[in-house]
């Protein structure tokens, strides 16, 4: 099993087949629009538009399980970042990241991957980087800025 075997619904409804990034490099973040990280919008559209020619794709999971930080609906969501942050990326549905409804991209990752608390996510913006073939290469805390990642990113492309 690989991260090319999982399926996500964008933020416009649409069913979309990780198998569409396969040879990319893969930077995944589970986001908030009313957290102290929001900013880190700013740095992962950064990130995507100087790279997104080069092969990183940057995906985005709203999840509303810290604090309550993303209260909004899916439409409400994409449309703060654009509004807010120029976001040009990929976001997803709004999905649960811990718990019995964890989305089963973020039971993968957080399966290869450990962390602070184990097997759990912390709060908002974690962030996990996968190479040009699948693999979880690392995960990151919230307080890791993304644009601290570019170096191991450029590696990776």
């Amino acid at each position: 099993m690989n991260i090319y075997d999982f399926k996500a619904v964008d933020s416009m409804g649409k069913e979309r087949n990780f198998e569409e990034f396969k040879g990319e490099v893969l930077l995944i973040a589970n986001t908030a629009s009313k957290c102290g990280f929001t900013p880190q919008y700013k740095e992962l559209e950064e990130l995507h538009k100087k790279y997104k020619d080069q092969g990183l794709k940057v995906l985005a999971f709203p999840c509303n399980q810290f604090g309550k930080q993303e209260p909004g609906s899916n439409e409400e969501i994409k449309n703060f970042c654009e509004i807010n942050y120029g976001v040009t990326f990929d976001v997803f549905e709004k999905v649960d990241v811990n718990g019995e409804n964890t989305h089963p991209v973020f039971k993968y990752l957080k399966e290869q991957t450990g962390g602070i608390l184990g097997k759990s996510i912390k709060w908002n913006f974690t962030k996990f980087l996968i190479d040009k073939d699948g693999n979880v290469i690392d995960r990151y805390a919230p307080t890791t800025t993304p644009l601290s990642l570019e170096g191991k990113i450029k590696e990776l492309l």
